[in-house]
């Protein structure tokens, strides 16, 4: 007798896999996504909590840095004012100091023969601006002033110009040339005045 197969065929059971596959590719899908995330978000946490551990240790080393001086008081502000002060005046005297003996020394090399003095004044400026004042071209100078004798008044004009070749006397002027006589010898009486010439109180 022939055997017959009475059971159900599973084309239902392959019909229900077939459908099934796209739900579990998505389910996949989905979770490796996650996975993806969550692997991003640690990444960028240890990321942060590196900065800020960076940052707590760029406070620490500040609040351990020592504090800054501090400034000045008033006392050392009114003594560094009264050191710049003396130093002005000592700056300002040296350089209005006259080198007289230089002076005197240039002064006898030019003085001719047959010219004598009477009297001599000289007095140092007070500052170099002073001294810069009273060269002017219509100054009487002051500073350096000599009297004296001479038989002509070409001895008197030969002084004048060998004064005025001297490198420290400036303004050279003649003030008075007058004609008398000592005893029966006939003479020019003179006046000549100079200035001091700025920078004469350096060198020797």
């Amino acid at each position: 007798m022939r055997a017959v197969n009475l059971l159900p065929r599973d084309h239902g059971q392959r019909t229900i896999k077939k459908e099934s596959l796209p739900v579990l590719v998505g389910g996949c899908a989905g979770l490796l996504v996650i996975a993806v995330l969550g692997a991003m978000f640690m990444m960028g946490s240890g990321k942060i909590a590196a900065a800020k551990r960076g940052l707590d240790d760029l406070n620490r080393q500040f609040e351990a840095l020592p504090p800054p001086p501090p400034g000045p008081s008033a006392a050392q502000q009114q003594l560094a004012g009264e050191q710049n002060a003396r130093l002005s005046a000592l700056t300002t005297a040296m350089t209005s100091r006259v080198s007289w003996d230089r002076i005197f020394r240039e002064f006898s090399l030019v003085l001719p023969d047959d010219v004598w003095l009477t009297s001599l004044s000289a007095k140092s400026p007070i500052s170099p601006a002073t001294n810069t004042s009273s060269t002017g071209g219509s100054t009487v100078p002051s500073m350096f002033t000599i009297q004296g004798r001479t038989y002509s008044h070409d001895g008197v004009a030969r002084l004048l110009s060998r004064l005025q070749v001297v490198p420290d006397l400036t303004n050279v002027q003649l003030i008075s040339a007058t004609r008398s006589k000592v005893g029966k010898q006939p003479v020019v009486e003179f006046t000549i005045a100079a200035d001091i010439a700025s920078g004469s109180g350096s060198g020797s």
